[in-house]
C-alpha cells in the first residue's frame, strides 16, 4: 500500500479526495473516520449523501467529501487487511474557513475632542487579522484590531474608515465605517471690495463648519437682509453679499458672522472708496463686540 498524505488542507465548501491506494494482494478494505466506519468495501455505512468513494480499477481507494464543512474536520483512516498483516493509512483533514466580518460600528456623528471606539469582529480559521485605514489620500494602516480608538477625535480625522479581515484563505472581507466630526466655524477667507459710487459691490466670506454654518452679515450694530438694493447670497460654507448701487454711505466696514451649534465667529470685511482699500483678501478677524456675537448667535437660532 502506498502511504497517504499526512495532512489536507480544504476550503469550506470545496470537495476533498482523501487518496489511498492498494494492491492486488489486498483481501480487504475500509474507511473509517474517528472510530465511526464510512465504508466497508464498496458498502457505504454513512448516510451522509456528500460521501462517496472514487476507485480506478482495483488500485485506488479514495474517499470523496462534497461541500467540506467544519465539522468535516478531523482524523480518517484507510483500512487495509493483506494476507500478511492489517495496514493503517491516516490523514487529518483540516478545514479552513474565509474571513467574513459579522459585527461593525454603525455609521456615527461626534463632536471634535470627544473619544471614539471604532469595532470589527470577524470570524474564520484561521483566525482572521483585522486591519483599519481612515480612506483619505495617503491611507495608512491605523493602529487597531477589532478595536480601533480615536483619543480626541480632530476634523482631519473624519471620514470613511475602512476594516478589513484576511486570513489567506479567500478574498478579505470588507466594511466600511463612516465617521462625521463636527466643530464650530472657522472663517478662513474674506474678500473685501473697492467700487466706485454707482456700481456693484461685492463682499464675500468663507467659513468651514460641521455642520455647516448659517451666515449673517451686519454694518455697525444692524443685521443686513435681502431689500432693495441689498442681496445676500449663501451656499455651503460660502456667502456673498452685493450691494446693487454703491454710495457714498455704503463705504465702511461689514461684519460676516458664520454660527452653528458649537460656536460662531466673525470677520470684518470693508467696502474701500476707490483707491484707499487694503488687504483686499483679508482673513478672519474676531475683534467684534460681544453684543453683536450674542444678537448674531440668537438671530441664527431663534430665526429672528
Amino acid at each position: 500500500m502506498q502511504r497517504a498524505t499526512d495532512n489536507i488542507t480544504i476550503r469550506q465548501g470545496d470537495t476533498a479526495i482523501i487518496r489511498c491506494y492498494v494492491d492486488d494482494k489486498v483481501s480487504k478494505v475500509a474507511w473509517l473516520n474517528r472510530s465511526n466506519i464510512i465504508f466497508a468495501g464498496e458498502d457505504k455505512w454513512s448516510l451522509d449523501p456528500r460521501v462517496g468513494l472514487v476507485t480506478k480499477g482495483q488500485l485506488e481507494y479514495s474517499l470523496r467529501i462534497q461541500k467540506v464543512d467544519v465539522y468535516d474536520e478531523g482524523s480518517y483512516t484507510c483500512s487495509i487487511q493483506t494476507k500478511q498483516q492489517p495496514k493503517t493509512s491516516q490523514v487529518y483533514l483540516i478545514v479552513q474557513v474565509p474571513a467574513t466580518i459579522y459585527k461593525v460600528s454603525e455609521d456615527i456623528v461626534v463632536n471634535e475632542g470627544s473619544n471614539v471606539t471604532l469595532s470589527c469582529l470577524a470570524s474564520g480559521r484561521p483566525d482572521p487579522l483585522i486591519t483599519w485605514r481612515l480612506l483619505n489620500p495617503s491611507a495608512e494602516p491605523l493602529d487597531g484590531e477589532e478595536y480601533l480608538d480615536i483619543i480626541g477625535i480632530m476634523r482631519n480625522q473624519a471620514g470613511r474608515y475602512e476594516c478589513k479581515a484576511s486570513n489567506d484563505v479567500a478574498t478579505p472581507d470588507v466594511k466600511y465605517v463612516n465617521v462625521v466630526v463636527n466643530y464650530p466655524p472657522s472663517i478662513r477667507k474674506t474678500l473685501s471690495a473697492e467700487p466706485p459710487v454707482g456700481r456693484l459691490g461685492t463682499l464675500q466670506c468663507e467659513a468651514a463648519a460641521v455642520p455647516t454654518p448659517e451666515f449673517e452679515w451686519y454694518r455697525d450694530d444692524k443685521r443686513l437682509s435681502n431689500t432693495q438694493g441689498i442681496n445676500i447670497q449663501i451656499l455651503g460654507g460660502n456667502t456673498i453679499l452685493m450691494i446693487t448701487n454703491v454710495t457714498e454711505e455704503d463705504y465702511g466696514n461689514y461684519t460676516c458672522v458664520a454660527a452653528n451649534r458649537l460656536g460662531v465667529q466673525s470677520a470684518s470685511v470693508f467696502l474701500y472708496r476707490p483707491g484707499t482699500g487694503r488687504d483686499i483678501n483679508g482673513s478672519a478677524c474676531a475683534s467684534v463686540s460681544l453684543w453683536l456675537l450674542l444678537a448674531s448667535f440668537a438671530c441664527l437660532f431663534f430665526k429672528c
